[in-house]
């Protein structure tokens, strides 16, 4: 069970997940709005970066990396340094490009779905490694933005 303060914190940083989530479904129901050049400009410069980025955080993560929370290692290094949960973010971002590019603002209630679905698996991930990795968890947490 974590304390009242270090709950306040995670809280926090769940608050600012969904905020950032909630400005980019607004950018991108904006973005759908343009024109198809737009669309795809928006698509490129948004999505090829979050593809790559979330291809590298798999591969950063090596054999920590499960379906099902599991504490394997602390992964504290790379994109895992400054953003607890990587691949959550670029996927995010990868899919509304996506929706942006096919020109499909519906799917952007799916897409807020999928991030509601990742803020309580990353909640889940969170209270696994904090129970196996203690102190040395909460010293890593302190020091990331998301």
């Amino acid at each position: 069970m974590w304390h009242f303060s270090e709950g306040k914190r995670g809280m926090g940083k769940i608050l600012v997940r969904l905020v950032g989530a909630a400005i980019v479904a607004a950018l991108a129901l904006a973005a759908t709005s343009m024109g198809q050049t737009f669309r795809i400009a928006f698509s490129i410069v948004v999505g090829l970066p979050a593809l790559v980025l979330m291809i590298i955080s798999r591969r950063q993560l090596g054999a920590a990396f499960s379906v099902m929370p599991r504490a394997k290692a602390l992964v504290t290094t790379g994109l895992y340094s400054r953003i607890q949960h990587p691949m959550y973010v670029f996927l995010d971002l990868f899919l509304v490009a996506l929706i942006v590019a096919f020109d499909i603002p519906l799917a952007l209630v799916v897409w807020g779905i999928v991030v509601a679905m990742q803020t309580l698996q990353s909640r889940r991930e969170e209270q696994v490694l904090a129970a196996r990795f203690a102190g040395e968890y909460e010293v890593y947490r302190s020091r990331t933005w998301l």
